[in-house]
C-alpha cells in the first residue's frame, strides 16, 4: 500500500474516486442538497491556474465547486488541521487575489 501523507484512506463513491473517506462523504451531502435543489453544478477537482503578472506561478485544485440557491459559485475544499499546510494557505490567498474566490473549507 502506498504512502498517504495525511494518512487518509482514498475511496470510490458513486464511481467517483475521492482522496478521503470525508472528501467521499461531503461529496455525498453534495449529492443530497442537490436532490434538495439546495445546490446545483456540482463539479468535481476544479483546477485553477495562478497568474501573477503574466506568469503562471502555481495550480489549486479545489475538491468542490457548485452553486447555490441564490446562484452563488461555491469553492469548497475539504481540510483537516493537517492538511492546512503553509502551500495551502498561501494557494487560498492567491485565490483571491487571483481570481476573488475565497475557498470554503469543511472539516
Amino acid at each position: 500500500m502506498p504512502y498517504r501523507k495525511y494518512r487518509n484512506q482514498p475511496v470510490t463513491v458513486a464511481g467517483r474516486r475521492f482522496d478521503s473517506k470525508r472528501e467521499a462523504a461531503r461529496f455525498g451531502e453534495l449529492l443530497l442538497l442537490e436532490k434538495a435543489g439546495e445546490v446545483t453544478e456540482i463539479e468535481c477537482q476544479v483546477r485553477y491556474d495562478m497568474v501573477v503578472n503574466g506568469r503562471k506561478i502555481c495550480t489549486y485544485v479545489a475538491d468542490f465547486r457548485y452553486r447555490d440557491r441564490s446562484g452563488r459559485v461555491i469553492v469548497e475544499d475539504v481540510k483537516s488541521p493537517a492538511s492546512k499546510t503553509p502551500a495551502y494557505r498561501l494557494k487560498a490567498k492567491l485565490m483571491v487575489a487571483c481570481h476573488g474566490v475565497e475557498i470554503n473549507e469543511v472539516a
